[in-house]
Order: structure tokens, then C-alpha cells, then sequence
């Protein structure tokens, strides 16, 4: 069972209190630091900055140069035809990528020269049918007309995040931008945000869901009412329930600090959260600081947890195998609360292809350029709650790891994965976790789990009589045994739910992973122990890479850059063949998947399967 931490946030009373006696915020006020001169001087000077600020002011170029794309009917029609939604989403986006160049352009550089294409792509935006993405709306004209608010009030992830960007750049450019443009997007954020969060007692579903929608969602709307609502007991009220959502956020984390969807959602969810967080702290003079208790401090540990270097991390469920943690957000954390977030890159324009404004915004002026580079750590973790096992070691400068999980299959982006493995050798993930594939109207319904990406034939867990895992909170893992050693660790999982099989009586999975730095390797024991009905059964144990296993006797080898894995079998009992299977990764990139099968030859009433899996940190990665 998932313990829940007192998270300390606090009720009405103390949120009143604090907001009504709140002193006036500064003029720009979050991004009061934008107007400062000595503060835009040592920005654009930042050798870290550069390349930032390059693209910056490239995206306003393009904007004032290049006509704007319109958000036509046909777009708009696409997810409900045919469940694409990426045309709609390329055209959306880019008025956000125009946005963010034209204000920070025209405030960092202190010009003029924007403002009439940055006032009509506000006006523009402001004219958009709705703020929210139609992934996100209710799909057909019959399911609009009954949901209980119209389309131009959905509030979802974008219509919140247009928000927060309208009234942050009416904040930060003030006086700089026409009357006509404040009193309208106020009106605007008003009708379409402020209106169906606040004043309904009904709440939207993410208000309570333990997940980065309640995060990003409440952020970004309270982060706009701390800055457009004047009325301060109102204020209180909106910001009571934005604490509210916050803490049904929190809720979605047990005491060890894991993160369920994965390290890219906790980058966009506890991003958000502490975006609002640092906002709110500022606005009430550190009366209100959601970022003060422990199970803060646990949950912003969590990148030192899956760190794997280089970009990369341990990425199960919807997350991607490179994630790149905002330096903002990876710097304000070491200062408040953490004090190594590992692996943080240099700010990039272009890291978020959604162009989201918190995110930008807080690279260019939290990124503290000593919290850049700082190399990861050796470590075991053990998330009890998530039952998640990382072991990371570093050999001749390259990480040697291995990660396993047990869970459930209803977790947050869940994929059907209990059991499922990585290995990660001379920086490179040998043995994978596919991560997200791509988000379409199909991926998350009924046809969710016949996708590669999320079903369990797309992991590195048996087929059972033919039958791949199950979806649901019913089908779960079960840690029988965790064991921390100087060398490793021992990790087993009673999996014997995760499967709809009446035959399937009892299946085991153990692992045994020791590491030896002199030698420069480590050798994983996978051991899976099966018990069927009187009528015996079948399997197939499955593994999965996108490097091609090369099979010789009993004994298959996966070749990477700077590591292999070569493992045993018993060649007399499985037979093995690899599929190679095409498949299409987040964002659309083609990849070549290798499943390789180890098919049991007859069916028994128990079995054992004994693999070991032998990864050597290869002679020439001391080059580099």
C-alpha cells in the first residue's frame, strides 16, 4: 500500500490571511527582475544565455517577418475525423514559440521594434475559438452541446498555460503594450479560465486527479489570478482552491518521492507545482510555501533516483528515454530544496516543443550557471512505494545501470509493464523502455494497449498461453523480497496477477544484479519461475532493444557503442527467434524495435527459466 506524507499545506484560514495582508507586488511582478537594467545587462552578457538568446530573437524575426499560420476549421476537425492531432497542434504551437521570441525579445533587448507584430499575435490569440487543444474537448458536436461548459471554456494543460502567458506579458511589458490589449485579455483569461474554474462549485476532473494535469492546470491558473485578480478576498478564494488541486498533486506521490508517469511528467507536473509554489511564496512574503515540507524535498529528489547521464534516464511509462530537466527549475530546486540536481544542461529555446512559457521564462532567469554539468553519483535506490529498483554505477567516466519495476496497471500513462527490466551499459540502454509512442485520439482509448509502446509485448516481460499482461489496478506486482548489497541488489516480484491466465497458478520474477568495477562489468540473474494448472502451460520470455541481437548457440549478444550484453540460456528447453518490428516513437521518429523470444518447447505444470546477462563496459569506451 502507497503511504501517503503529510504534505503540511495550509487550509483557508492561514491562505486568507496571507493573501489579504499581502504588500502590492512589484510592477512586472513575477518577472519584476526583466525590469531591471543591471539584471538585463549581466542576461545578455551570461555566457550561458547565448545560444538561448540567439533563437530568441531569431523566433522574433521570424514572427515579424513571416505571416501566422491560421487555426482553420480543417485542422480543428482532424483529432475527431481521424485521431491525428499533431497538424493542429504544429500551427497552435508555433503562436506560442512567436509569442515567447516577440515579448522576451522586446524586454531583454529593450526594443521597441516588435510591439506591432507582438500586438496583433495577442489579439490574435485572444481570437482563438478555444485555448484548449481538441485532444482535449469533448469529441463530436452531441458530447459538446452536453458538456457543461462550451469549448471556449474548457480549461485544459493549453487553454491554462495561454493564460499564465497573456497575463505574465501583460505583467512584464505593462504600459509597453495598448490599453485595448489589457482590458481585452483580461476579459478573455476572465470568461474562459477564471469564469468555469471559480465561480462553479462543480470542478473540473483534473481538480482532483493525483496527476500533472492537477499541477499544470492549477498552476497556471492561479499563477494568472495572482497577477490579474485585484480583489484580494476573491483572490483567497481562487487561490484556496488551486491549493486544493495542489494537494490532490501531491497525493499522487507516496513517502518514497517516485513519480508514476515518469521523470517527463514529473518535469511538467512539479515543474508547475513549483513554479506556482516559488509565485505564491514571493506574493505573500514566504507566508505560503508549498515547497517547505519533506515530501517536497522527496519528490524533488527524484531526478538523482533515474539519472542515467547524459540526458538519458530510467523512462518507465509515457516518458522518453532523454528528458531534459529545465536548468530553471533544476537551479531554483538546488537553491530551495535539493542540493545537486545532476546532469542540467544550458538553457535551449527549443527544448520544449510546446513552447510553454513557464518553462522559457524560468531558464532565462533562474538558470544559475555553477548548477550546470554537475556530475551524477553512484548510488541504489529503492522506491518502495512505486516498487521501482535503480542501480547506478559509474565505470572509466560511462554509467553502468539497472532498473526493474513492479506497480500496478493503472497508473498514471500506464503501460502494461510489471516485471519489465533496463539495462543501461557504457551510456547507452542495451536492453529498452520504449517510452511514449505517439499521442493520438486511439492511444488513449479502448485501443491503448495494442500499441507496442504500452502494451506488455512491447516489454521485456513473458507471454504467458499466448496472453500478454492486463490493464487495470487489479493486475498488479507484488515485491516479495529487496535486498541492497555493496556489489548490487536482489529484487523479487510475485507476478502472478498481471496476467488473466486461470491455468497460471504462480509466476515469480527475481533478480539478482551484482556489478564488479575492477573487471568493468556486471552480471544480471534473471530468474522466472512458473506454476500452471494440472494441464501445464506455455511461455515465451521476451526481450527488448533496438540493437539487433546477434544469436549464437545458446548464447545471444546485443551490441552497443561503448557496452554489451551478452546473455545464456538453455538452448536445449528455448527456442529463440527475434521480431523486428517498425514502430514510431513521441514525436513521430521511426524506430527499428528487436524483440527477441525464448519459446519454451512443451508445456509443463512448472517451469524454471535461469538467464544471466553479462555487461562489459567496453575496453575502448576509456578513450571516451
Amino acid at each position: 500500500m502507497v503511504t501517503k506524507p503529510d504534505t503540511g499545506l495550509p487550509n483557508f484560514r492561514a491562505i486568507r490571511d496571507a493573501i489579504v495582508a499581502a504588500s502590492p507586488v512589484p510592477s512586472g511582478f513575477p518577472l519584476d527582475g526583466l525590469r531591471d537594467a543591471g539584471v538585463l545587462n549581466n542576461l545578455r552578457a551570461a555566457p550561458h544565455l547565448q545560444a538561448f538568446l540567439r533563437d530568441q530573437r531569431f523566433e522574433a524575426a521570424r514572427a515579424q517577418t513571416t505571416p501566422l499560420e491560421p487555426l482553420s476549421f480543417s485542422l480543428f476537425q482532424l483529432f475527431e475525423t481521424t485521431g491525428d492531432r499533431a497538424a493542429f497542434e504544429r500551427v497552435y504551437f508555433d503562436r506560442r514559440r512567436r509569442l515567447a521570441g516577440l515579448a522576451l525579445t522586446s524586454v531583454v533587448d529593450e526594443t521597441d521594434d516588435y510591439l506591432p507584430a507582438l500586438n496583433d499575435l495577442i489579439w490574435d490569440i485572444c481570437g482563438e475559438y478555444s485555448w484548449c487543444l481538441p485532444a482535449h474537448l469533448p469529441i463530436g458536436i452531441d458530447q459538446a452541446r452536453a458538456n457543461r461548459v462550451p469549448p471556449e471554456q474548457v480549461v485544459d494543460l493549453f487553454s491554462a498555460h495561454t493564460a499564465h502567458m497573456l497575463a505574465e506579458v501583460l505583467a512584464l511589458l505593462g504600459d509597453r503594450l495598448p490599453d485595448w490589449l489589457h482590458y481585452r485579455v483580461r476579459a478573455e483569461v476572465n470568461q474562459r479560465a477564471f469564469h468555469p474554474v471559480f465561480d462553479d462549485p462543480r470542478h473540473f476532473w483534473w481538480e482532483s486527479t493525483t496527476m500533472n494535469w492537477a499541477a499544470v492546470c492549477g498552476g497556471c491558473i492561479g499563477m494568472a489570478a495572482l497577477i490579474l485578480e485585484p480583489d484580494r478576498e476573491r483572490l483567497a478564494g481562487m487561490i484556496d482552491r488551486v491549493i486544493r488541486t495542489m494537494a490532490c498533486f501531491l497525493d499522487g506521490f507516496g513517502a518514497d518521492g517516485g513519480c508514476a508517469e515518469g521523470i517527463g511528467y514529473w518535469v511538467y507536473g512539479f515543474g508547475f507545482f513549483t513554479y506556482f509554489a516559488d509565485m505564491l511564496s514571493r506574493f505573500t512574503g514566504g507566508q505560503l510555501d508549498l515547497l517547505a515540507s519533506e515530501p517536497v524535498r522527496q519528490i524533488a529528489a527524484f531526478p538523482q533516483v533515474v539519472c542515467l547521464g547524459e540526458g538519458q534516464y530510467v523512462n518507465f511509462s509515457d516518458a522518453p528515454a532523454r528528458v531534459v530537466i529545465h536548468p530553471g527549475l533544476g537551479s531554483r530546486l538546488a537553491q530551495l530544496v535539493q542540493p545537486t540536481i545532476p546532469d542540467l544542461k544550458p538553457p535551449d529555446f527549443h527544448a520544449d516543443h510546446c513552447y510553454r512559457w513557464g518553462h522559457l521564462t524560468r531558464d532565462l532567469i533562474w538558470t544559475d550557471a555553477s548548477a550546470l554539468e554537475q556530475a551524477i553519483s553512484e548510488g541504489s535506490f529503492y522506491l518502495d512505494d512505486l516498487a521501482w529498483v535503480v542501480d547506478r554505477r559509474i565505470l572509466d567516466g560511462f554509467t553502468l545501470a539497472f532498473a526493474a519495476k513492479g506497480g500496478h496497471n493503472a497508473e498514471p500513462h500506464n503501460h502494461n509493464d510489471l516485471g519489465h527490466f533496463i539495462i543501461h551499459v557504457g551510456g547507452e540502454s542495451l536492453l529498452v523502455d520504449l517510452g511514449a509512442g505517439v499521442y493520438t485520439r486511439q492511444y488513449f482509448r479502448e485501443q491503448r494497449y495494442e500499441f507496442l509502446h504500452t502494451g506488455s509485448q512491447g516489454h521485456s516481460v513473458p507471454i504467458i498461453n499466448g496472453l500478454t499482461q492486463q490493464e487495470g489496478d487489479d493486475h498488479s506486482a507484488t515485491p516479495l523480497h529487496y535486498e541492497k548489497r555493496s556489489d548490487g541488489v536482489a529484487f523479487t516480484l510475485d507476478l502472478t496477477r498481471a496476467y488473466s491466465d486461470a491455468a497460471l497458478e504462480a509466476f515469480t520474477r527475481s533478480f539478482d544484479w551484482s556489478v564488479d568495477p575492477l573487471a568493468g562489468a556486471a552480471v544480471l540473474r534473471l530468474t522466472d519461475t512458473f506454476r500452471f494448472s494440472a494441464s501445464g502451460g506455455q511461455m515465451a520470455e521476451c526481450f527488448v532493444s533496438l540493437v539487433q541481437p546477434v544469436i549464437e548457440g545458446n548464447k545471444v549478444a546485443w551490441q552497443g557503442t561503448s557496452g554489451r550484453i551478452t546473455m545464456q540460456f538453455d538452448g536445449a528447453a528455448l527456442v529463440t527467434d527475434v521480431q523486428t518490428l517498425e514502430a514510431q516513437q513521441h514525436h513521430g521518429e521511426r524506430v527499428t524495435v528487436h524483440r527477441l523470444r525464448l519459446r519454451a518447447q512443451e508445456s509443463l505444470p512448472t517451469r524454471m527459466v535461469e538467464l544471466v546477462f553479462r555487461c562489459d563496459v567496453l575496453a575502448t569506451a576509456e578513450t571516451g
